[in-house]
Parts: C-alpha cells; structure tokens; sequence
C-alpha cells in the first residue's frame, strides 16, 4: 500500500473544509470496504491524503418525519436492515441490504459508501431509485440536491465534484398498499457481488389494476434507471404471469437497445427477463 497522509475530522465543516483545500488529491473513507481494497492495489493511483468520517456521529441514522425517510450515509447495511423504519415503509431497502457480501461487510460498509462508489454491481441502489431517493451532496459554503438517478455517469464515476460530500439520502414513504420486492442474482448465494439484479414496486387499485409500477435493473443499463417502457405496459392491467413474462421481455429489449449484442447477451437477454417476472410475481 502506498502512503498517504490520513485525517480523521471532527465535524462536516472541517471534512469540507479539507475537500475543498485538497480537493482529487484527498479520498473519503467511510466503512472502507471498498476504498481499502483499492488502495492495496499495485496500480492503484493512491491519494495523497484520506479522510476518515467514519467516526462523525452526524452522518450516521435514519428518521422519518412528515412521510420522508432521511437516512445519512454512514449507516450501515447492518443498521438498514434492522431499521423499523426501513421495514415497515421501504422493505425492498431491507431486501437489498441483507444479501449485501456477509455480515462482517455489513456492519461496516454504509449506503453512501455503496452509492458514491457506484460500481454497477451495487445492491442499494435499484432499490433507492425505484423509491425515488434525493441526496444532498455539501460544499463548503452550500450544498445542492438532486436525485440519485441522475448522479451517476457510468460504472464508478459519478457527477459529484470532489468537493463536495454526501450529507443524506432521502425518499418518501411508499403509498399505503404498495407492494415491493428486490431479487439479486449471483455466482454463489452468500458473498457474492450481482451479476444482475431488480428492484421492484406495484401499486394496484380496489379492482385490482396497477396503477403505479417501478422497475429498476442492476448491472444491466449503462447507469441505473427506470425502465418505463416495460413500467407502461403494467399500467391498467390486472397481473398475470403472461403481463410480468412480458414486462420482462420488454427490459431485455431496453437492455439490448443500449447495450447491443454482446458475449454476454446470450446469458442476460433471458436471465433479467425471468428475474423482472420474478420480482413482479414477488410483489404480488
């Protein structure tokens, strides 16, 4: 590992001050399951300076106030998937965070560190964006929000200055009678980073039509988004093994549309077809 000058600041304002002083030359770490790694990699370029928050009590917790969920991003996996809050108002979240690597990496890796590192294979963030999440990323002297959809601009690299911090993750409560599911699909069942992935929400009326469905892939699109393509086709229909079958035929075909055919379509076209089928009917 190459050397570096490690800091572990006292508040927000001395970790932005420091952000804005050293700017790409200095690197947050948070639980540090990712940033470590990298580090001890031969040709990894090394900071010259690594700021450690791990210990700032106001970037940790999650609240719930007037229907917004707000969970600051050194709250661990760990404490996602234990949070009432989390369970009772957002369980694809809970989903998510539960098949995350093993408990040791959830007890320290934190939700804003697997969103900041934005590798495709992150398992919160279909979830969070399906739920529509917001993050505030700080400045020294003021702060901007925006929504996590539109943060990232491929696999690892992200619209965040390196100046800036992120102070919270927020997103509203799903409707009363939302049901939401969140399937990922590995090379083993436990300690193993998505091959592909899906967060799911549908919300149907008294007669049983849907009125609201979110479909958000991992690994599949080029960054995360939305598919509304194959959202648009649940809309007004009752479910139906065909109905899902078919959403999920439509996400390949998105899938495809970026991606092109690739050594790897082979195996994905049907897999995220069956996986959206899957998640659907787990709604349900």
């Amino acid at each position: 590992m190459k050397t570096f000058e490690y800091i572990s600041p006292k508040s927000i304002e001395e970790t932005t001050s420091l952000l804005a002083e050293n700017g790409a030359d200095a690197r947050i770490l948070a639980g540090g399951t990712d940033l470590l790694i990298e580090l001890r990699k031969e040709n990894a370029g090394a900071p010259k300076m690594v700021l450690d928050i791990s210990y700032l009590k106001e970037l940790k917790g999650i609240t719930s106030t007037d229907g917004t969920i707000s969970i600051k991003p050194l709250t661990t996996h760990t404490e996602v998937l234990h949070s009432s809050i989390i369970n009772q108002h957002a369980v694809l979240l809970s989903s998510a965070a539960s098949v995350i690597g093993s408990p040791q990496i959830r007890n320290r890796g934190t939700i804003g560190g697997n969103i900041m590192n934005a590798a495709a294979c992150a398992d919160t963030v279909p979830p969070l964006i399906a739920l529509g999440a917001k993050i505030t990323l700080k400045l020294r002297n003021n702060s901007r929000q925006l929504d996590l959809s539109d943060l990232f601009i491929k696999p690892y690299q992200t619209k965040a200055q390196p100046e800036e911090l992120l102070t919270d993750v927020s997103f509203q409560n799903l409707p009363p009678g939302a049901k939401s599911s969140f399937i990922k699909l590995g090379r083993r069942n436990a300690l193993a980073i998505s091959r592909l992935s899906v967060a799911a929400i549908l919300l149907q009326d008294k007669n049983g039509e849907i009125v609201d469905a979110r479909i958000v892939p991992g690994s599949v699109l080029p960054t995360w988004k939305r598919v509304t393509e194959a959202e648009q086709l649940l809309i007004g229909q009752k479910p139906s093994k065909e109905l899902f079958a078919a959403a999920g035929r439509k996400v390949s075909d998105v899938m495809i549309s970026y991606t092109g055919r690739r050594w790897s379509t082979e195996y994905k076209e049907p897999v995220i077809a069956v996986l959206v089928k899957r998640a659907l009917e787990k709604c349900i």
